[in-house]
């Protein structure tokens, strides 16, 4: 597969037909319209490139084993995304994002050792993909610790972790030229091992609400080495491929952190700076007004509007379906209903969106929020289901909250404020959240779904 050579004309067309496919799917997973066809268009694109390689001519060494193992990871893939909850799509992101980039790594590898140093330009972008392969990879492990919350979500500070940091990015970079000048294996090996460090200490310093933001960024990274390993492999695909994820989520990226309110910088190396707080959670023994499903029915069956917000919280309980009928309710009872949904509300973007796309929740009746915003000033009640940090006006008030400078839903602007809460535990920030303890404020303590399948009947009664 090292050789250079030149694919039938019936390939070329194969391969430029998958992708065109893969752009389509982009355009279209950018809308929770048409998002579902889009993810099929790129499965189609990608099986189309997987089939044609086979057919293409190349010689395919111990394509047994290739055969093999393509069955096996496929029943994986198919068994893992059929059973994950809901919940845990993020992780699942996460850890494919990272079997990605591990993967085009392993192949730099084994193109080096085939190649070796006969082609300057090949051998440079060979090291480009170990780097960057590795440190999605071993990135893309630590997020997914934190999100399934296997290791603390909050910012992990080594002793001198700023000056540790650098000096493996420096040491991965001196291997790596080094690699280049006069290639030998143990500065492959080298290479290998310091960039699977720096990918580590790369995301640990990465406190648990921008998580989302930095799988944005290594998935780019991954698409950065696949495309890296197209140019490696002479496959114009995956050049094509590589390119697109790249550029994508490193658009996706710039998106995320101007929703977070900050640089991304500040995201990814402000607990080094110490501009990433801790907890804030003083003041967790005060008094707060809680109240049953029929306090709440009465409080939303009188009101004229009313904006649901809804959060993690929603698909820990899987309570989609219950709210939409709550909505349903309510509109057939004459109320004006909307859903606020935050960029970042949940564990990664446009998880509210999956999750109501889920329940046939009306497009129309979800509003963005910089549309929704300025509506909660004149709206009676709002009902917050599992979100926390997205609401929480620390974001603009308090300066060593890790959210600060975030832009928030401003539900503190309502009339009346319900939440739907387990318990009094902070939200995926490790912080407070002011407005629990704000006299307006009512808290409907249980599980999301049973409180509200509660409320849905007590109000049928209203």
């Amino acid at each position: 597969m090292n050789e250079v050579h030149t694919d039938p004309i019936w390939v070329q067309l194969a391969y430029l037909v998958a992708a065109v496919l893969f752009i389509i799917a982009l355009k279209s997973m950018s809308s929770p319209r048409t998002a579902r066809s889009g993810v099929l268009i790129g499965a189609t694109g990608a099986l189309l490139a997987t089939v044609v390689l086979f057919f293409s001519g190349i010689e395919l060494l111990n394509l047994g084993l290739i055969l093999g193992f393509l069955a096996v990871g496929s029943i994986i893939g198919w068994v893992a995304a059929r059973r994950v909850k809901m919940t845990a799509m993020p992780q699942l992101v996460a850890l494919f994002n990272g079997v990605g980039g591990g993967a085009a790594a392993l192949i730099a590898v084994v193109e080096y050792f085939e190649v070796g140093s006969s082609d300057l330009l090949l051998l440079i972008f060979t090291v480009a993909t170990v780097i960057v392969g590795s440190i999605a990879f071993s990135g893309s492990i630590v997020t997914f610790l934190k999100l399934q919350e296997l290791m603390t979500t909050r910012p992990v500070i080594i002793p001198l972790g700023k000056w540790v940091t650098i000096l493996v990015a420096v040491g991965t970079v001196a291997a790596g030229i080094g690699l280049v000048v006069q290639p030998q294996d143990w500065l492959l090996v080298l290479l290998l091992v310091l960039s699977l460090i720096f990918g580590v200490l790369f995301v640990l310093p990465v406190g648990g609400a921008d998580v989302p933001i930095v799988i944005s960024l290594l998935n780019a990274l991954t698409g950065l080495a696949v495309a890296a390993s197209g140019y490696v492999l002479d496959n114009v695909l995956l050049l094509i491929a590589g390119t697109l994820v790249g550029a994508s989520g490193t658009l996706l990226t710039n998106l995320m952190a101007k929703a977070m309110g900050r640089p991304l910088t500040s995201t990814l190396f402000g607990a080094f700076s110490g501009t990433t707080a801790g907890s804030t959670s003083a003041g967790s023994d005060r008094p707060v007004r809680s109240a049953s499903p029929n306090d709440v029915a009465i409080m939303l069956g009188f009101a004229s509007k009313v904006i649901l917000v809804p959060g993690y919280g929603l698909a820990v309980a899987q309570a989609q379906s219950t709210l939409r009928e709550l909505a349903d309710l309510l509109t057939e009872k004459g109320i004006e209903v909307d859903y606020a949904i935050h960029p970042v509300a949940g564990r990664m973007p446009g998880h509210m969106n999956v999750l109501l796309a889920e329940a046939n929740v009306p497009y129309e009746q979800l509003k963005e929020m910089d549309e929704i915003n300025p509506e909660f000033s004149s709206t009676d009640v709002v009902l917050v289901v599992g979100a926390n940090d997205v609401v929480n006006p620390a974001a603009r008030t308090d300066k060593s909250a890790p959210i600060y400078g975030m832009p928030i839903l401003n539900v503190d602007q309502a009339q009346q404020v319900v939440f739907l809460k387990r318990s009094m535990r902070p939200g995926f920030a490790g912080i407070e959240n002011e407005i629990l303890y704000d006299p307006k404020t009512t808290l409907l303590f249980g599980d999301a779904k049973d409180s509200l399948t509660k409320v849905v009947a007590a109000l049928k009664t209203v």
